[in-house]
C-alpha cells in the first residue's frame, strides 16, 4: 500500500488547492490541523500542533512525503525544527517545502523568519525539495484592497511585485511532491512584473474607483534591497506561471480587464 503524504495547511490558501491535486494523482492525503475535521474518501485529518509538536509523530507515523506549506506571521523556524523532529523519527524520505523569493536577500523580519525554517529543513539530514515562489496574486489583492482605502494611495517607488497565481504554485508543489527531492529549485513567480503604483492603478480602474497615488522613497538595506530586485525572480533559475494578475484580478473583481501588459 503507497503511503499518504502529509500536508500541512491543508486547508489554507495553497493547500486547498494541492490536496486536490494529490488525489487526482491517485495518492492518499493526511492533513494536520490543531482541531479536528471529519474525514474524506482519500482524505484523513490528523490532529497536531506544529507550533508546540504535539501530536506529530502520530500525525506522521507511516508517512514517507510531507508538503509544508503552512506558515504564519511568526514562529515558523519553531514549526520546522518541530516538524523535523518528528518526521525523523517517522523516516520520512522526502520533505518538500515553501518558502519565498527573497529570503537570502530582502533585510525584513518576516524574510529572515522564512530562511530560518528554510534552513531548518534543508540541515535536517532528510532529503528535501525547496520551491521559493514569489508573492501569491491573492496577497496582492488583499494588499491593494487595503491601500487604496485611503484618499491617497501610498506608491512606494522602486518596490516591485512579481505576483503568482496560488494555482500555479499548486501545479507546481503537486509535480515536486509527487517526484524525487530535488533541493533548492528554481523560483516561481508571475509573468509579469509591476510596479506598486501599476498594481493600484489596475485594482483601482477593476473597482471603478479613482484615487491620487502618492509615490514614496523606502529608505535604507529595505529600499536598496527592492530597488535590486531581490524580491523578483529575474535570473536563470526561474520557472514562470501563466496566469496573469489580470486575469485574476478579474475574476475575483468581476471586471474585464484588456488583458495583460507585456512582461518587464
Amino acid at each position: 500500500m503507497t503511503s499518504p503524504i502529509l500536508v500541512t495547511g491543508g486547508t489554507g490558501t495553497l493547500g486547498s488547492l494541492v490536496v486536490p491535486k494529490l488525489r487526482a494523482a491517485g495518492r492518499d492525503v493526511r492533513i494536520v490541523s490543531r482541531h479536528a475535521h471529519p474525514d474524506e474518501p482519500g482524505i484523513a485529518f490528523a490532529v497536531g500542533d506544529l507550533l508546540t509538536g504535539d501530536g506529530l509523530d502520530a500525525a506522521l507515523a507511516g508517512v514517507e512525503t510531507v508538503v509544508h506549506i503552512a506558515g504564519a506571521a511568526k514562529g515558523d523556524e519553531t514549526v520546522a525544527r518541530n516538524l523535523v523532529a518528528a518526521a525523523r523519527k517517522a523516516g520520512v524520505r522526502h520533505l518538500v517545502h515553501v518558502s519565498a523569493i527573497g529570503v537570502d536577500t530582502v533585510p525584513l523580519a518576516w524574510f529572515r523568519m522564512k530562511l530560518a525554517a528554510e534552513r531548518a529543513i534543508v540541515d535536517s539530514g532528510i532529503p528535501y525539495t525547496v520551491l521559493r515562489p514569489a508573492q501569491f496574486h491573492s496577497l496582492t489583492l488583499l494588499v491593494m484592497e487595503k491601500m487604496t482605502k485611503m484618499p491617497v494611495v501610498p506608491a512606494p517607488g522602486g518596490m516591485r511585485w512579481q505576483p503568482v497565481d496560488p494555482r500555479d504554485v499548486a501545479d507546481r508543489l503537486a509535480e515536486l511532491a509527487l517526484g524525487e527531492p530535488a533541493g533548492l529549485v528554481p523560483d516561481l513567480a508571475g509573468p509579469t512584473v509591476y510596479s506598486m503604483g501599476e498594481l493600484a492603478r489596475s485594482y483601482l480602474a477593476a473597482r471603478g474607483k479613482r484615487r491620487p497615488l502618492l509615490p514614496l522613497h523606502l529608505p535604507g538595506k529595505v529600499g536598496r534591497a527592492y530597488r535590486g530586485g531581490d524580491n523578483l525572480a529575474l535570473g536563470e533559475r526561474t520557472t514562470v506561471g501563466h496566469r496573469s494578475w489580470e486575469v485574476y484580478l478579474a475574476e475575483h473583481t468581476g471586471a474585464h480587464t484588456a488583458g495583460s501588459r507585456t512582461a518587464t
